[in-house]
């Protein structure tokens, strides 16, 4: 009787959400906004999305406090170990564009390559012509704190991969 009970209740949510005018994107924004917001503050979406958010708003030592000790980062660089909290501080000072983050993919060993909108930020630095294009890093999380930061090769424009932000 449960299952039975459980299965209508499946069918019926199916039914329900495949009927009305809504678009796919609105659907799947509004799937997108419900999976991060049943997340832990821990999960790999939600510290690179709460680091982003700190780091635009000019926020550097509580953008900082997102990383991990010791970390390694690579912004068209070979590997640079961040040791100390004034090692990890200088790095997101170095960042001239503010971010939105717009998507989450699976990358290899465990990576999470999060898609970026650059915006400007307050502090030092322009971001200029990079407002509004999209940039691309592979994170490793950690703990729940950044122990990687990977900058990669963004898409052509017109593609995109992940979820929506």
């Amino acid at each position: 009787m449960r299952l039975a009970a459980l299965a209508a209740a499946v069918l019926a949510a199916v039914a329900i959400g495949a009927c009305g005018a809504s678009s796919s994107r609105t659907r799947a924004s509004a799937t997108a906004s419900t999976r991060a917001a049943a997340r832990p503050a821990t999960a790999p979406d939600g510290v690179i999305r709460r680091w982003a958010d700190t780091l635009r708003r000019g926020q550097i030592d509580a953008a900082s406090r997102f990383f991990a000790l010791p970390s390694v980062v690579s912004n068209g660089t070979g590997p640079i170990e961040l040791r100390t909290r004034d090692d990890v501080r200088a790095f997101n000072e170095s960042l001239p564009c503010g971010a939105v983050a717009i998507g989450f993919a699976a990358g290899p060993h465990g990576l999470v390559i999060a898609t970026f909108r650059l915006t400007e930020r307050p502090g030092p630095g322009t971001c200029g012509t990079g407002v509004g294009q999209t940039a691309r890093t592979a994170f490793r999380i950690r703990n729940g704190r950044i122990s990687e930061w990977l900058r990669v090769a963004d898409l052509p424009q017109g593609r995109s991969q992940g979820t929506p932000a």
